[in-house]
């Protein structure tokens, strides 16, 4: 519920917005909320066993519209060079082969979700007075004003020279709640998606997310499911298509190029988010792995998962920490995004991990989904 906390300034969410640290205040009347235990994926087998039984490597049947085959197989996960501890150790991991998604989720596509469903997303629903106060210390005063729908989206007014005096709270001067900001309305109430259908579908929450795999009968990937398929089959390298971050002198997603966010010289050509297939695919065939928009996935976030994780198929914790924000659970983001800068944050790199708060969707973060071919066999 953390969108409620900014909306009256008490806390500021995560959810992919701080680069790799967040600067909020912990309620101390507060204690840790319950998290539920993750739940097994359907038809995925997480085991300590990465020997048996056989890894499915080759696709069963027709390859499902808009999707490609990513073989199953062995990769070493994380990145012992990263400066951010929760991307190691670095360790083996089996999975079986599954589809994804060749693209982000566009607008288009979750129009056609919305317009079969009538769904909702969190962002187009109005917070209710007993929501809000169940997540703010207690006589904290609530008006009116605070009960609307909105999203989080960068604030292009802040104040430079309070920004430099004071650069460690930089988020609360950036990001803004944006009244009547959704997933229709990207930049506020009079903005549209229009002349957008084929950009990924943005404010929508890891709840958005989950709906619109049931509708159409896919589910999020794992992360691990995520990082083997951004590698596109290469092995110790930063991006999608290897560790020249520009080869040829030419750009290969949209980030954030200049000095953020004073200033942005918009080099790959995208201020915003860019059209799906912008940018060349990777050896899988898998589009903006590295940039556009953060990606949600299945998984809790726990920075210390590496060191616990399973050996074949592993699904993540069973629950949920971020020591910046323990009062907050949180799912895992990868990818990074448009709002990426080598200045601040480099979630571009295939191993980069982020995290958001479940119930918050922001500008730039959106989603891909997977199917397993156990997945296809029950139908």
């Amino acid at each position: 519920m953390a969108r409620y906390w900014i909306m009256i300034g008490i806390v500021l969410a995560s959810v992919g917005l701080l680069g790799y640290a967040a600067f909020a205040p912990v309620p101390a009347s507060k204690t840790t909320p319950e998290v539920k235990k993750a739940t097994s994926l359907p038809n995925v087998t997480e085991s300590d066993d990465a020997a048996s039984p056989p890894v499915i490597t080759t696709a069963p049947g027709e390859l499902p519209p808009g999707m490609t085959w990513i073989p199953g197989g062995t990769f070493q996960m994380g990145n012992e060079k990263s400066p951010h501890k929760d991307e190691r150790p670095v360790h083996a991991v089996t999975l079986d082969g599954f589809w994804m998604d060749e693209t982000e989720v566009t607008n288009g596509q979750f129009l056609k979700f919305v317009t079969e469903t009538g769904y909702k997303t969190v962002a187009e629903r109005a917070p209710k007075r007993e929501e809000i106060e169940a997540q703010v210390p207690a006589g904290t005063p609530i008006d009116d004003a605070m009960l609307v729908p909105g999203s989080i989206c960068f604030n292009p007014k802040f104040d430079m020279r309070t920004l430099r005096k004071d650069f460690a709270n930089w988020p609360y001067q950036v990001w803004k709640y944006e009244p009547g900001a959704d997933w229709r309305h990207p930049l506020g109430p009079n903005s549209s998606i229009d002349d957008k259908l084929n950009h990924p579908v943005i404010h929508v929450s890891w709840e958005d997310a989950q709906a619109y795999c049931k509708w159409a009968g896919h589910r999020l990937p794992t992360e691990a499911e995520w990082e083997y398929a951004a590698r596109g089959g290469l092995s110790d390298k930063e991006y999608p298509w290897g560790n020249d971050r520009n080869p040829d002198a030419q750009w290969h997603h949209n980030t954030w190029q200049g000095v953020f966010p004073e200033t942005h010289d918009v080099k790959d050509g995208f201020e915003g988010t860019a059209p799906v297939k912008s940018f060349p695919a990777n050896g899988y065939g898998l589009y903006d792995m590295s940039g556009n928009v953060w990606e949600w996935c299945q998984d809790w976030y726990r920075p210390d998962y590496y060191s616990n994780s399973r050996k074949r198929n592993p699904q993540g914790p069973s629950d949920s920490l971020d020591p910046n924000e323990p009062l907050v659970p949180k799912r895992v983001q990868r990818g990074g995004s448009f709002m990426c800068s080598d200045d601040y944050c480099t979630g571009y790199r295939v191993s980069a991990r982020m995290k958001g708060d479940i119930l918050s969707g922001t500008f730039h973060c959106g989603f891909r989904t997977v199917l397993s071919p156990r997945q296809i066999a029950s139908r």
